[in-house]
């Protein structure tokens, strides 16, 4: 845990990435705009779309204390698999992997430690249906699954003292 990490105030960051125009690549960007969307998050929690911004998220990552990654993830189990990765397991993440994103999450927290600070991370995966086609849309399996995928998040978040409540659809 960073020296900088405050358990009663922590800095948190979800952030979803992938690339938007690969089908289900952008997953993790719909997945933090429902999470944004769909539920009301204590004010020590900011949002960002990180797509495929790779090492040019640092100043991002920095600037938090614990970084929740939304992302697909080739765990090689079936399509709508839901993954948490914590640690060395973040390599599964497809995103921030070699040209498609210019550098992988672990060597951007590296980089994070060299500069100075490396936040904890934890990222959700979904396993994807289709990352190859290109289209801006993702699957109709994968948008079937961000109700649960999210939910899964929210509830892990919560286990770990970060609470968000989801939002009235009363008229």
């Amino acid at each position: 845990m960073p020296a900088s990490f405050n358990p009663e105030t922590p800095r948190i960051l979800i952030m979803g990435v992938g690339n938007v125009l690969l089908c289900d690549e952008g997953f993790g960007v719909r997945a933090v705009a429902y999470l944004e969307e769909q539920y009301d998050w204590p004010d020590n929690v900011q949002f960002l779309a990180g797509e495929t911004g790779g090492i040019m998220l640092m100043p991002e990552i920095q600037s938090c204390d614990l970084l929740v990654v939304l992302d697909v993830v080739l765990g090689g189990e079936a399509p709508g698999t839901v993954y948490l990765l914590e640690n060395d397991d973040l390599r599964k993440s497809l995103s921030f992997r070699d040209s498609m994103h210019q550098t992988d999450l672990l060597d951007t927290l590296a980089t994070c430690e060299l500069a100075g600070h490396r936040p904890e991370a934890v990222a959700f995966g979904l396993q994807p249906f289709d990352y190859h086609s290109m289209t801006m849309n993702i699957s109709p399996q994968a948008e079937a699954m961000l109700p649960t995928f999210c939910r899964k998040v929210v509830e892990e978040l919560a286990r770990r003292g970060i609470c968000a409540t989801p939002r009235s659809r009363a008229c």
